[in-house]
């Protein structure tokens, strides 16, 4: 039973491992203002690039060009946080990992930061 524990245990953190290679290599891409302003941001939630047309830029109202941007990049990972759910949704069977150890900031699901949990119960498990 200890064996076969450890090893569930081993091949899930394998599993989550690649989601999350998966999800870090995805990338979300969102435009506001019909296109004006563009942002692509990746998995790990990093910002790939942002892309402002020259046309927006408006010395008079930079408080319409921060809305666009704002409203861009909240779209962009609001899709990365889909991907995370989706992925891990799919590996843990809708199971909520969420208190296993944090996850990634407002992912939701909390699944990629459950590998150290993971990695103390078995720890934990091997000692007994």
């Amino acid at each position: 039973m200890n064996r076969d524990f450890m090893s569930q245990i081993q091949q899930m953190q394998e599993r989550l491992q690649k989601a999350q290679e998966d999800i870090e290599n995805r990338v979300a891409e969102a435009t506001a203002g019909g296109g004006v302003v563009s942002v692509a941001i990746n998995g790990a939630y990093k910002v790939m690039s942002l892309k402002i047309d020259p046309d927006a830029v408006d010395p008079g109202d930079v408080a319409m060009l921060e809305d666009l941007v704002m409203a861009a990049v909240n779209e962009a990972l609001q899709q990365v946080q889909a991907f995370h759910s989706e992925q891990m949704s799919g590996l843990t069977g809708g199971l909520d990992l969420s208190g296993l150890g944090g996850g990634m900031p407002g992912a939701g699901g909390g699944a990629p930061g459950a590998m150290p949990a993971l990695n103390r119960a078995a720890r934990r498990q091997s000692k007994k």
